[in-house]
């Protein structure tokens, strides 16, 4: 039997122990085997209390079972939802019971969405919207995955599909009417007006560059500087926990520590690195190296000294903010002596060890994250493959208008290639190669 013919189970909710646990079942054996566990088939869509059996009539648990009869169920497959008690026992011996029923076997990563993408339920935008819902860490991508998996993309993209696939249909009418005379004309026009009109829409999209792979992707943001400038206390600081090791011995950190912010809904990824400095130490030259890469690929690059002389090692196009810190250690305060022409003109005065001047230096990030991510709140494109598939999509329209009077059959063409690309935005053709890499992503019992 072909493995998409099984039937799969997993854990679909949280990690064990819980209150209750969410066993899910898909596939043509489902309802024997929620009829063998149950003793009978509940109504469908109704929650049923059940007293769950094994295969010689042992007890297994106490449950709530719901049966989703196909095609009316989230993978369009006959579907059995199984509510335990969510202990590492009860699971593992419903767990073994299912898989000893023939042709049922456990799920792999991704395989109930990938299901549900087969079997027509969802397009490939949504379930990248469903992946980018999973694993949001703010509310900000909450909000956008979630408009995602409501086909914001996948809804513009057909009704894309649509409208070339009748200009298309109108141009080929020409050509069977090449003999009627003017008749190829008069379907040419309508057709080139209803092709300028997407190619506006679709271009409109594209110059919103990056906002929403933006949010999906997060900030980085790396904090660099000599030894022993504080930037490991500056980390815990902004974490408000202790993630680095701070230690008043220079070198401590020798690699690449990173922590996942949300600064008013913007996902950021603050690293802090290794002190940069030249070193005789091989490990301690492999965590500068490091160091050095990281900024060099960063968003914004938090300069931390306490010396206010000290010369900031630029790498990159990321701009460089300049903190002095210890502060609180300082005689008087020299914040307006040092040169701030490397470091984009934004210098803050802190103290990392007793949070003087963090306030403003968080609000003065929020600004940055804000201005980052632009309006993302409307951006229709997450991922870069949706993004190349669009500019496809776009250099097809530009050239079938370009090749009008050249020939209805060169302008049918391009008219062809821009649909398939639509159409593999939304997965309907020529993806297979990329179904694997997509839904393996997932989280099994997804």
């Amino acid at each position: 039997m072909h493995p998409h013919d099984q039937t799969i189970f997993a854990l679909s909710s949280g990690r064990l122990p819980s209150a209750i646990a969410i066993v899910r079942v898909s596939g043509p054996k489902a309802g024997a085997a929620l009829r063998l566990l149950a003793g009978k088939m509940p109504a469908a869509r109704l929650a049923t209390r059940a007293l769950l059996r094994d295969a010689r009539g042992e007890p297994i648990d106490d449950a709530v079972v719901l049966w989703f009869p196909a095609p009316a169920s989230a993978t369009g497959e006959d579907v059995a939802e199984l509510h335990i008690h969510g202990s590492h026992a009860v699971a593992a011996k419903l767990f073994a019971v299912l898989s000893s029923l023939p042709d049922m076997r456990p799920a792999e990563p991704g395989e109930f969405t990938r299901r549900a993408f087969e079997n027509g339920k969802i397009d490939l935008t949504e379930a990248e919207g469903l992946d980018d819902l999973i694993h949001a860490d703010t509310d900000r991508q909450r909000r956008q995955a979630l408009r995602q998996l409501k086909g914001l993309l996948g809804d513009k993209a057909r009704s894309w599909r649509e409208q070339i696939i009748e200009a298309s249909a109108l141009i080929e009418a020409g050509i069977d009417f090449a003999d009627e005379g003017d008749v190829p004309g008069e379907l040419m026009a309508p057709a080139l007006t209803r092709i300028a009109q997407l190619l506006t829409e679709i271009e409109a999209i594209l110059l919103t560059r990056g906002r929403g792979e933006r949010l999906r992707d997060g900030l980085t943001v790396v904090i660099a500087g000599p030894p022993n400038a504080g930037k490991s206390t500056l980390m815990n600081l902004l974490a408000r926990r202790e993630v680095a090791i701070v230690s008043p011995h220079a070198g401590t950190t020798r690699d690449v520590i990173e922590v996942q912010l949300d600064l008013d809904g913007y996902p950021v990824t603050v690293i802090d690195t290794a002190g940069i400095r030249e070193s005789d130490d091989p490990v301690e030259q492999e965590g500068v190296r490091r160091a050095r890469d990281r900024a060099a690929e960063a968003d914004l690059v938090l300069w931390l000294s306490e010396d206010d002389r000290t010369v900031i090692e630029r790498r990159g196009d990321a701009p460089v903010w300049l903190i002095r810190n210890k502060i609180d250690l300082r005689s008087d305060d020299h914040a307006g002596e040092a040169s701030t022409a490397n470091t984009d003109s934004r210098t803050f005065s802190i103290s990392a060890r007793n949070g003087e001047g963090v306030a403003e230096l968080l609000d003065a990030l929020v600004d940055f994250a804000r201005d980052y991510f632009g309006t993302s709140e409307t951006g229709l494109i997450t991922r870069e493959r949706q993004r190349k598939l669009l500019e496809e999509t776009s250099a097809a329209l530009r050239r079938s208008m370009a090749l009008a009077d050249h020939g209805e059959e060169l302008a049918a063409e391009e008219l062809r290639i821009a649909a398939l690309s639509l159409g593999r935005l939304l997965g309907r053709v020529d993806v297979e190669d990329l179904l694997d890499v997509i839904f393996r992503e997932f989280c099994i019992g997804k």
